[in-house]
């Protein structure tokens, strides 16, 4: 192997040698505590160390990288203190992650790395994400995402680089080109002849190079970091390598020719680097030998701290607790509309008009706040929404994306990790399915493994009544209802509406806010002009009743209510859920109080709606109080159909009387 050191130091090529050594011999104790069982699983990165390293140590310690699980060489670069590592690879609760991820599956804002999840593609677009945040901020940096020649398959890949490319963004996407995807060859895995000609399809430049030579690495990095941050331009490296070992320690290497590994053996990174750093004279074999014993010393001290930490106490409390990042200074956010004087002013306002009033007013109050969505700039969305905001705020906060849903909410996740808040608007909340890996396993999940808050909403026009088809009308809350971490908010009234966005704006965590399209301009009521909130998790009594009690949201409230005017003779009372992600448990079991016979009315199909959860609290929780079994009304389960008749019989709105009448007569 030639190496090329330029105009480095000999203390550089040390610390070089250094940052080598140390992940490696890292890696030898793991994989003997592995067979000795105290630890579960080891992801060995034994042969590609000269990529992790190179690429750290030409960055700056701020600027964001997302690598993989053969990246130890990254956490160790950036002088992650080992002891803690340890901790996070025993699962202990004092690890980065507290005990619940594994491996590298963690991040750290301190060390400006973003945990990967498993299914790897979904990384790439945070990148995106920080590097967007630099570039408005105008800041010399650029952000790094890493891969593997099977991520290169996934749509993430090409939604990333697309979205990247797109928006001329500072990111470096560093492929390693190891040869299998755990087993699969990568003969099998794509056909062009190299990973980078795919830059080009891009409109991205690229380059192939040495992935075990640290020198090139080291060198293209500084290069393509200066490249991306004078012209605001992405860069594809494809850095060839090998890994030396199984995909996991599990599955070995059978599935390995012999002579490649010897072929790529005698290219190891570690080995060929340090024969060539004693061949220079730059540095001795005593030195190296010093070297050795130091770092043997160091991991043997470091584990013996790591092994002294207090057993893990499980703490069901401290776990729920842990699932949401908590609201700071709530008060100063915004007033909720409880504390508003009654004087203010109000006006008559449709519940589309009402959300783009939250919208504007936002944006108005957050100058990082970013909106993003398909058609939002000068068109102003679908639904006209965001209609004359680009000429106030500007192309860069108000930005048409690609069709690329699973990169666009990555993006604003990496937004969140820069500190900036996004909206994103799903341009019909059927189309969240392409984005539900990103929302479900990484903007979820992201609090509870490392306690890194991620500041998104995710606007979803949702709901039939329209004549719009199966793809345009679904009514689809109860998907994420399930998902721990996620927030949940479907108003009915444009009050609400207002007030529970500019909440859901202000709130850290991830929050989906389902807005029905048949009541955009059809709904309308008196809302309050100033900027104000209304706590998620809240719901609200519409009408008191003493007959039945119909626990709703969304269309469903006005359902209930048409019903009521129509039929004076029975009294309802209606509870709008208003939040379905926490619920309101306290208003439910008032609701049933109310009246001892209860009726779940939701849009969404019967099985597996929100519906029969509340149902199961309520005969837990209230059975006491219960007159009646507890009764839901809901669409049918089908598809929803176009055909207004089909679409009508659809409805849950269609078997309303029935459910009623069957109530009242029990």
């Amino acid at each position: 192997m030639q190496f090329n050191r330029k105009k480095l130091s000999n203390e550089t090529l040390i610390d070089m040698y250094r940052q080598l050594l140390l992940p490696r011999m890292i890696e030898d104790k793991m994989l003997v505590l592995l067979r000795q069982g105290k630890i579960s699983k080891w992801f060995s990165g034994i042969g590609q160390e000269a990529i992790s390293v190179g690429v750290t140590m030409a960055l700056k310690q701020d600027e964001w990288v997302m690598p993989l699980h053969r990246n130890l060489g990254v956490f160790t670069s950036r002088k992650m203190p080992l002891q803690k590592l340890f901790m996070q690879w025993q699962g202990n609760k004092d690890g980065y992650s507290k005990g619940r991820e594994r491996s590298f599956h963690f991040g750290t804002r301190d060390h400006h790395i973003c945990g990967m999840i498993s299914h790897l593609g979904p990384q790439l677009a945070l990148a995106d994400g920080v590097a967007l945040a630099y570039k408005l901020r105008k800041e010399k940096k650029c952000a790094v995402a890493f891969s593997g020649d099977g991520g290169t398959s996934e749509g993430d890949f090409h939604e990333a680089l697309n979205v990247a490319a797109v928006w001329d963004l500072p990111v470096i996407f560093i492929i390693e080109n190891n040869g299998y995807g755990l087993s699969t060859p990568v003969t099998e895995q794509y056909r062009c002849n190299r990973l980078v000609d795919k830059a080009k399809g891009y409109g991205m430049d690229g380059v192939r190079i040495d992935g075990n030579d640290v020198l090139a690495v080291y060198d293209t990095i500084l290069g393509v970091r200066e490249y991306c941050i004078e012209q605001q331009k992405p860069y594809f490296i494809e850095c060839m390598t090998f890994r030396m070992r199984g995909h996991e320690e599990a599955s070995g290497v059978k599935y390995v020719p012999k002579e490649l590994l010897e072929e790529w053996g005698k290219k190891d990174p570690l080995k060929n680097f340090e024969q060539y750093l004693i061949a220079t004279n730059v540095i001795s074999e005593m030195e190296v030998a010093d070297i050795r014993n130091e770092f043997r010393e160091h991991i043997e001290a470091e584990l013996k701290l790591a092994y002294e930490a207090p057993d893990l106490l499980p703490d069901s409390e401290a776990e729920i607790n842990d699932v949401y990042a908590p609201i700071k200074n709530k008060n100063k956010q915004a007033p909720d509309i409880s504390l508003l004087d009654t004087n203010i002013a109000y006006s008559e306002k449709r519940l589309v008009d009402a959300i783009r009033d939250a919208l504007y007013q936002s944006m108005q109050k957050h100058e990082h706040l970013i909106l993003m969505g398909q058609d939002i700039a000068e068109y102003g969305g679908a639904f006209k929404i965001t209609e004359g905001f680009v000429e106030e705020f500007g192309k860069a906060r108000v930005r048409n994306t690609p069709l690329c849903e699973s990169a666009i909410v990555g993006t604003a996740l990496g937004l969140g990790l820069e500190g900036l808040k996004s909206v994103m608007e799903m341009q019909f909340g059927d189309f969240v399915t392409v984005g539900f890996n990103q929302i479900v396993n990484n903007l979820a999940k992201l609090h509870y493994r490392w306690a890194q808050n991620a500041d998104v909403v995710i606007r979803m026009p949702t709901g039939g009544g329209v004549g719009a088809g199966p793809f345009h009308s679904q009514t689809n809350e109860a998907w994420f209802t399930h998902v721990p971490g996620l927030k949940v908010v479907y108003p009915s009234s444009p009050e609400d509406a207002k007030g529970l966005l500019i909440a859901a704006i202000n709130d850290p965590n991830p929050v989906l806010f389902f807005e029905h399209k048949a009541l955009y301009r059809s709904v309308s009521g008196t809302v309050p002009d100033a900027y104000y909130e209304i706590e998620i998790g809240k719901a609200k009594q519409v009408k008191a009743g003493v007959d039945i009690s119909v626990i709703t949201y969304g269309a469903g409230v006005h359902w209930a209510m048409e019903f009521q005017q129509n039929h004076p003779n029975i009294d309802l009372n209606i509870l709008d859920l208003r939040s379905l992600q926490p619920l309101d448990y306290s208003a439910i079991k008032e609701a049933v109080r109310a009246t001892g016979k209860v009726l779940i009315l939701h849009e969404d199909n019967l099985t597996g709606g929100l519906g029969g959860e509340i149902s199961a609290w309520i005969s837990e929780y209230c059975f006491e109080l219960l007159d009646a079994p507890v009764m839901r009304c809901a669409s049918l389960d089908t598809p929803i159909p176009f055909n207004a008749q089909l679409e009508n019989n659809y409805m849950a709105k269609s078997r309303l009387e029935n459910y009623i009448s069957k109530l009242m007569s029990y």
